[in-house]
């Protein structure tokens, strides 16, 4: 009988190792996977790469993650936001690389990947740095930039409810990249809400089918990543 459920945070990101390709989903604090993310930064995993679409706010979640320098580099569209000073201190003194992506292309070079095409062309960036250095071709008349499809070792990602199958709902736009990350990475890591039985989900409504996802912990109560910063909290 398929049951991917686990007890706890640390046993389903023990496996993650140095110099690994991490997707995390989350738009800000919506879908922030904050639970797994502290497991990781417990584990201890360094030299990673991290895609997701910002670098995290105060010293929480994703922004302890880099603090605590287990992060080499970002692939992000929002490297600054109001509260995150943490990576740009440390990528105005070299200790961080990053890889900046406009939005749309991110959401799609992940898509690509996780739908098997390895490359694709976008008239986004064309004429900026940031296509600099990439392969462009005209198409009726117009210039469009190569960028490729983006695949990771694991995702971590977070959802409102699971199955033992690994069949995922999520809460409204809190699913943001999550679908498409579960697509793309090797082994996808679903931290839920809540876990059902086989069949307690309406199958019109779920987005992410267990075909894609590998490991489910159930976090009843999640942290929320705005009030830990107005608090002022800080991980470890």
């Amino acid at each position: 009988m398929i049951d991917k459920r686990f007890d706890s945070p640390a046993e389903v990101v023990a496996d993650i190792c140095d110099g690994a390709t991490i997707m995390i989903g989350g738009f800000g604090e919506a879908g922030s996977p904050i639970e797994l993310i502290h497991a990781l930064i417990d584990l201890g995993a360094k030299n990673l790469t991290v895609v997701n679409n910002n670098t995290g706010s105060g010293h929480v979640g994703l922004a302890a993650l880099i603090e605590n320098r287990q992060v080499s580099k970002m692939i992000c569209s929002f490297p600054r936001t109001a509260n995150s000073t943490v990576f740009p201190d440390l990528y105005q003194v070299g200790e961080i690389e990053l890889e900046l992506v406009p939005q749309g292309t991110l959401a799609e070079r992940i898509r690509a990947g996780g739908a098997g095409v390895p490359a694709f062309y976008t008239a986004t960036s064309v004429g900026t740095e940031l296509a600099e250095g990439k392969e462009i071709r005209n198409f009726e008349g117009r210039d469009y930039v190569l960028e490729y499809g983006l695949k990771s070792d694991f995702a971590l990602i977070k959802c409102e409810q699971a199955d033992r199958y690994g069949n995922l709902i999520y809460n409204k736009t809190a699913r943001n990249f999550s679908p498409i990350m579960a697509m793309a990475a090797e082994t996808t890591i679903a931290q839920a809400g809540a876990c059902v039985e086989a069949g307690e989900l309406d199958p019109e409504v779920i987005i992410t089918p267990g075909l894609f996802v590998n490991r489910i912990v159930t976090v009843a109560d999640p942290a929320r990543e705005s009030r830990l910063v107005a608090e002022g909290r800080r991980y470890p």
